[in-house]
């Protein structure tokens, strides 16, 4: 296994581990070729740019230098990591940049299977101390959306899966949790884990844009963000049969509440989220 990164020096666990590191810029057509080179297969992810400036810019640029390093990189097969929802349109965040990706992956040569991740269990971490310390979870989707969720360790699971099937086993598969779940129930989650009430805070659809602007979001990623929301929002189309994982909500949750108490035990203070249909750091 090789580990692609912009820093040998981050990863350094992974080396220790038995694994081979490549070093790569995404911006870089290049690099990122030359390290595609050192396998057969990929795992390709989209790196998530700055809110603080065009993300939907920062991450068509990206897809460029992903689609143009598999030129010539010999690969086998790709396996790629996409999200609920992907679509064709402006300014709709993960839902158009992905979805750009799957139709410039379906128009080259190398074999890809698309793995479209439900909206991320992380992306409700950084809620802990709210809930915690008020009782209170800000959430920017209706408290009563039914939504595909999925924890990382199934997302990887699933991706595993996929990178070592054969090479006819391509196309799109709709990945999640073991069952959907609403803003109440991460409430009622929290609750359980905490030991204390927990209610929901739904932001207005009318406010998307200027609550992303308060987390420090550039205007231009605001309105993206925003968009992103509403379209989830408004028209979600699920999957009858998706590829189901075993990790639980509350079982995500109980983790989160425990790392968070061991590491800091005696600290409060709300850390604010970004929702959306796949995970970004910090969460």
């Amino acid at each position: 296994m090789t580990i692609v990164t912009r820093n040998a020096h981050m990863a350094s666990e992974w080396t220790g581990a038995g694994a081979e590191i490549a070093v790569a810029d995404a911006g870089d057509v290049t690099s990122l070729r030359t390290a595609l080179r050192q396998g057969q297969r990929a795992l390709l992810l989209c790196p998530p740019a700055d809110p603080a400036g065009d993300t939907d810019v920062e991450e068509h640029r990206a897809i460029d230098v992903i689609l143009s390093a598999l030129e010539g990189s010999e690969l086998e097969k790709v396996v790629a990591v996409s999200t609920y929802g992907a679509q064709p349109g402006r300014r709709i965040g993960d839902l158009g940049t992905l979805w750009r990706l799957e139709q410039g992956l379906a128009q080259q040569s190398v074999p890809a299977a698309i793995n479209r991740g439900a909206y991320y269990m992380t992306n409700w971490d950084g809620y802990v101390d709210a809930a915690r310390d008020s009782g209170v979870l800000p959430s920017m989707l209706p408290a009563d959306l039914v939504l595909p969720m999925v924890a990382p360790s199934d997302l990887g699971e699933a991706a595993a899966e996929r990178l070592l099937s054969s090479t006819d086993d391509v196309g799109v598969r709709f990945i999640e949790g073991p069952r959907r779940y609403t803003a109440e129930d991460v409430a009622d989650a929290f609750a359980a884990a905490l030991g204390r009430s927990v209610t929901v805070q739904q932001t207005p659809v009318e406010l998307l844009d200027s609550a992303f602007a308060e987390m420090g979001f550039s205007p231009a990623a605001a309105a993206s963000y925003a968009n992103m929301t509403r379209l989830t929002i408004a028209n979600l189309d699920l999957p009858a049969e998706p590829w189901r994982g075993s990790v639980t909500l509350q079982s995500h949750i109980d983790d989160r509440v425990s790392t968070a108490h061991a590491r800091h035990p005696d600290e409060r203070g709300a850390v604010a989220g970004r929702p959306a249909m796949r995970s970004r750091d910090p969460r």
